[in-house]
């Protein structure tokens, strides 16, 4: 297949594109120059955009303004990329004859509803957002958009929210690969499943690492998380004894990406240890630990 990556400049939108390319033929574009982008340019460029489409059979959209850039760009700007650019992508995709649109959306859309008061909240597909920012807002707007779309032109689209992605301490790291947390190879993997798998309609997946726990723990990972994380994961726990390190008293949601398991047929592979293993390599990926007094994460 001929595919399309958007914001393959990116940290995951480039290790996206690499995955893709080892089995498909790949092109992507990006503001920003680099060895991933074979095309320089705005996503809003309509002339650009219709010209790149010629002979592409999946969009892969990873393109957007992010979570950071909330208060440093305007909420006009947040919906001229995130939502409007979106549709008009899927919709110029649809002229050019795609046969796929894969979206990358994020778990931070869930906002409000991921941190339940007094307990530990459990995400999947069926809770109903509650936005904190323009950021989710935007997000929510263009996986709505996209359903919309999916449904007037038959056009499969994949939405793929991924949880927490990005360099930071290790031990933080660690304990979100159990909870909120995924490593970029692993969303790579995600949309290669996605693709491969192409399922028809409209389709939405939380992508986050396998998780030990169970919904009937999150009162008890509210409360002492600690103790739950050494009765469920023990080798974390005694890898965290051995470093020094001091397992977090609360933890506030879990991710839960068994949906994305079954009918992708796609699995984490990365967790807690490829951490460590990141850590002892000095892999730009993490960061050191900080000395800190753990209580909620």
């Amino acid at each position: 297949m001929r595919i399309l990556v958007t914001g393959s400049a990116g940290r995951v939108g480039r290790a996206i594109y690499i995955k893709l390319m080892r089995t498909h033929d790949v092109v992507g574009i990006d503001k920003t120059p680099c060895s991933t982008a074979d095309y320089i340019g705005d996503i809003r460029d309509s002339a650009l955009i219709d010209g790149i489409l010629e002979n592409i059979d999946v969009i892969v959209h990873t393109a957007a303004v992010h979570a950071p850039h909330v208060g440093l760009v305007s909420d006009s700007e947040f919906q001229s990329i995130n939502v409007d650019a979106t549709e008009k992508l899927a919709l110029a995709g649809i002229k050019a004859g795609i046969k796929h649109f894969v979206f990358t959306s994020t778990t931070a859309l869930y906002g409000y509803a991921s941190t339940p008061k007094s307990i530990a909240g459990w995400i999947d597909e069926e809770v109903t957002p509650q936005p904190k920012s323009i950021y989710h807002k935007s997000k929510i707007a263009a996986e709505t958009k996209l359903e919309e779309i999916s449904n007037l032109f038959q056009l499969p689209v994949t939405v793929l929210q991924m949880s927490r992605c990005f360099p930071e301490p290790a031990d933080l790291m660690a304990v979100f690969r159990l909870t909120r947390g995924i490593d970029a190879r692993d969303v790579a993997n995600a949309h290669l499943c996605a693709v491969e798998k192409r399922l028809s309609g409209f389709n939405r997946f939380i992508i986050s690492g396998a998780t030990p726990f169970h919904f009937s723990d999150c009162e008890a990972l509210y409360i002492e998380a600690g103790a739950v994380i050494k009765r469920k994961c023990p080798e974390i726990a005694l890898a965290f004894q051995q470093r020094s390190w001091q397992l977090p008293q609360s933890l506030d949601r879990v991710y839960d990406s068994s949906s994305a398991r079954e009918k992708l047929g796609w699995w984490p592979i990365h967790g807690f240890e490829s951490v460590l293993d990141m850590l002892d390599t000095e892999t730009a990926e993490v960061l050191p630990v900080l000395k800190r007094s753990h209580t909620s994460v």
